[in-house]
């Protein structure tokens, strides 16, 4: 099980730390209150990128993750992303 922490680094930016217990990998998202609002409707901007991360990783490797990335990239990815991160925050 992986830790995930995300930290605030100005409106729209934030760091992330994945740590599974065999290293960490670094992160920065760019995620906007509109995106927050779409995926996670009034869930904190936090809790979105984090239950993204969890998303994410049941899915690829913490070093598979784009070191650098907007939050609506996922879903370029993953088709599904949008549809099940609304699931899972409830919104």
């Amino acid at each position: 099980m992986s830790t995930i922490d995300v930290t605030p680094l100005d409106n729209d930016r934030f760091r992330v730390e994945v740590d599974d217990g065999s290293g960490v990998s670094r992160h920065e998202v760019t995620a906007s209150p509109a995106d927050v609002a779409r995926f996670g409707g009034s869930t904190a901007a936090e809790r979105v990128i984090e239950a993204s991360f969890e998303f994410l990783l049941e899915r690829e490797s913490k070093e598979s993750i784009l070191s650098r990335f907007d939050l609506p990239v996922i879903a370029r990815y993953f088709p599904e992303y949008e549809a099940e991160i609304r699931r899972r925050l409830g919104g």
